[in-house]
């Protein structure tokens, strides 16, 4: 166990330094190759750590607590090296799609005006359109408030008149049949001015859909 402990921290060591040298510059300078020189070490060392974890396991209990310290300082060292490769990794990828959209925007050809023109126009006929819609939908709005509010004070106006006859009622005599159709018709026009609502809405809704 302590041969293959001292090989691990040695892979660790070689590691560290190998990321170090990534961003340097050199005649033989070979990155692709530091790179999976790299990913290679840290197989390594994942690999042995899972081989000094069983052995600690068999080794004698009052050892085992030290030796487990020690390989997951390992593994500790082990995903440090990980995280620092794997960021320098999309660094390198972001640089790169940096340097892409500036090249791509330097050799861009611009185009004449025509072009920029015909997508003004567009906005500004879309724009017109959609001024349109909201303002018949603002109409259909205040035409429906409008329904509404009739319909809310012929409801008003119904009561009253229901009041009225139910004292005419009680000072006449009327029937108890009578009064019972006075009521039913005063339902009736409670479902009427529901109606009348839910159509208007869907009126409303249409013509939203039409116009958009």
């Amino acid at each position: 166990m302590e041969t293959l402990y001292h090989q691990t921290n040695k892979l660790v060591q070689e590691t560290q330094y190998l990321c170090t040298q990534l961003d340097k510059r050199g005649v033989n300078y070979d990155q692709d190759a530091i790179e999976n020189d790299i990913l290679s070490k840290i197989n390594q060392i994942n690999s042995n750590c899972e081989k000094l974890d069983i052995y600690c396991m068999k080794g004698p209990i009052t050892q085992r607590q030290n030796a487990k310290m020690r390989v997951d300082q390992l593994k500790y060292d082990s995903r440090h090296l990980t995280s620092a490769f794997n960021t320098w990794k999309n660094q390198k990828l972001r640089q790169k799609q940096a340097e892409d959209e500036r090249e791509a925007l330097l050799s861009q050809k611009f185009t004449t005006n025509d072009h920029v023109d015909i997508m003004i126009d567009h906005n500004y006929q879309h724009n017109n359109q959609v001024k349109n819609a909201n303002q018949g939908i603002d109409n259909l709005l205040q035409h429906g408030s409008n329904i509404i509010e009739n319909l809310r004070s012929q409801r008003m106006t119904l009561k009253g008149a229901k009041k009225r006859i139910i004292d005419i009622g009680n000072t006449l005599g009327l029937s108890n049949t009578t009064m019972r159709l006075i009521e039913n018709r005063g339902h009736q026009d409670g479902y009427i001015l529901i109606i009348g609502i839910i159509i208007t809405l869907l009126i409303m809704i249409l013509v939203f859909i039409y116009l958009t």
